[in-house]
């Protein structure tokens, strides 16, 4: 499935968190924390608001954005102005 992001919208790949702590713990999804890190997969066509590219690492708000599965992945799809910074 091709999905493409419209206006001031950008598509973003989420990070896998660590389930496994230093010391060997192994936490489990339901009691892990959503990550705020992601890849930017594919931006929309406003240029004048998106300051991001593909490949881009970014840190966005803890509770922003639309999930979606693509091909069995997760995604979301976030706002320009949900994105607090790129990660270099």
């Amino acid at each position: 499935m091709k999905v493409r992001p419209l206006a001031d919208r950008v598509l973003v790949k989420t990070e896998k968190t660590e389930s496994k702590t230093a010391s060997g713990i192994i936490i489990p999804d339901t009691a892990q924390e959503k990550t705020q890190t992601a890849v930017v997969i594919a931006v929309g066509d406003d240029k004048e608001k998106i300051k991001v590219a593909a490949g881009d690492r970014i840190m966005y708000d803890k509770y922003a954005g639309t999930s979606i599965k693509i091909d069995g992945e997760e995604h979301l799809i976030l706002k320009a102005g949900d994105i607090i910074a790129i990660i270099e």
